[in-house]
């Protein structure tokens, strides 16, 4: 039987509670709202996730930061900041968040989970 990456991740959870509970701790902690606005913060994430070319993280950065009521215009200049720094790789890239952004604004649902990956 195979398992599922969900369960794969629950079972993991069951078996380290302390290291991936103290990930989501660490998580909650860092972007919230304090000196920076978390919304902020998730687009720096998008950014790194951009220069990772991680694009799980990349679609959970865009989601959490449009749910924390980013604009497109603050995610187009943090596009640009991704896109400067990468060049072309950095263009595409920052088009798989671009298009994240567009579905959630759509209000479509998303065919991926907004889930981090293991970086």
């Amino acid at each position: 039987m195979k398992l599922e990456t969900d369960d794969l991740r629950a079972e993991l959870h069951r078996l380290s509670p302390k290291v991936t509970g103290g990930l989501l701790r660490m998580r909650q902690e860092t972007y919230r709202d304090a000196a920076v606005a978390g919304k902020y913060k998730l687009l720096a994430g998008m950014v790194v996730s951009i220069a990772l070319r991680c694009e799980p993280c990349i679609r959970a950065y865009v989601t959490l930061a449009h749910g924390k009521g980013v604009t497109q215009q603050e995610l187009i200049e943090f596009l640009e900041v991704a896109m400067t720094m990468q060049g072309c790789p950095g263009e595409e890239w920052a088009l798989k968040a671009y298009a994240t952004y567009a579905q959630c604004e759509s209000g479509a649902p998303s065919a991926e989970s907004p889930k981090c990956c293991a970086h």
